[in-house]
């Protein structure tokens, strides 16, 4: 690498710095890719969870079709970095082997003919890619592939905190449908908030439904059980808060 490279790195890296969110930061990793490793006309950044993937970043709306894609044949880069664990370069998408289906497709409907794929994160089940793409056949060189590398670990660093702070979200909302859940219980049977919890934990446990989807249920319907959420068991009333024992005791 060059110094004027390098001192683009480091600039970007200040920049990135300072970004006002995770997902801008996502965003400008993608745009820096563009800009930065010559043989590269598109980027995205996605994430394979379980049976499903998300772009979270991306320089061509067509890198979600064909993200969304990989789902609909079952292969292609990210889904390969979700089971491999590593980086991969397919210089020639059509005739690649790995992912004979999809790689045509991409070919045939974005018009990229090849690609530099990055495992980003890691976990027992979920893995993040930054994909780079190109328009011509052979359209990386090594030194591309190290520039990618680098930018790759930035990309790295704006998707573990991307995922984190949904995940922060995700616990905060959870919480606050739970107590709103609570909430409606204490006022309509005067229990206590130990009484209310401990009924909605009863009754998640019993009919095998998650805490926060019961909670979420009652807060939108007003009804603690949904028939067809009881595996043909009858409707548990709100009324029945009432008569249950931890309801009463106190």
């Amino acid at each position: 690498m060059d110094f004027d490279y390098n001192r683009l790195l480091a600039d970007a890296a200040r920049e990135l710095a300072h970004e006002p969110s995770n997902a801008t930061t996502m965003d400008h990793v993608v745009a820096l890719c563009v800009d930065s490793v010559p043989g590269c006309d598109a980027a995205g950044v996605s994430v394979a969870d379980g049976a499903d993937i998300r772009t979270l970043a991306t320089t061509d709306d067509s890198l979600v079709v064909m993200d969304q894609l990989q789902l609909t044949l079952g292969e292609g880069p990210t889904l390969e970095a979700l089971h491999n664990r590593e980086s991969v370069v397919c210089l020639r998408l059509a005739d690649d082997h790995r992912w004979p289906r999809w790689g045509r497709r991409v070919v045939e409907e974005s018009g990229h003919a090849s690609l530099m794929s990055f495992c980003l994160f890691a976990s027992d089940d979920s893995s993040g890619t930054l994909v780079l793409y190109s328009r011509k056949e052979d359209g990386f060189d090594h030194e591309d592939l190290l520039e990618g590398q680098v930018l790759a670990g930035q990309a790295s660093v704006a998707l573990a905190a991307n995922l984190k702070e949904q995940q922060l979200t995700q616990a905060l909302e959870t919480r606050t449908v739970i107590g709103q859940a609570t909430g409606i219980l204490i006022e309509r049977f005067g229990v206590k908030p130990d009484q209310a919890f401990a009924v909605m934990r009863r009754v998640s446990q019993n009919h095998n439904i998650k805490l926060h989807l019961l909670a979420e249920h009652l807060v939108q319907t007003g009804v603690l059980l949904d028939p067809s959420q009881s595996n043909g068991e009858s409707r548990a009333r709100t009324s029945e808060v009432a008569a249950s024992p931890d309801a009463q005791t106190g």
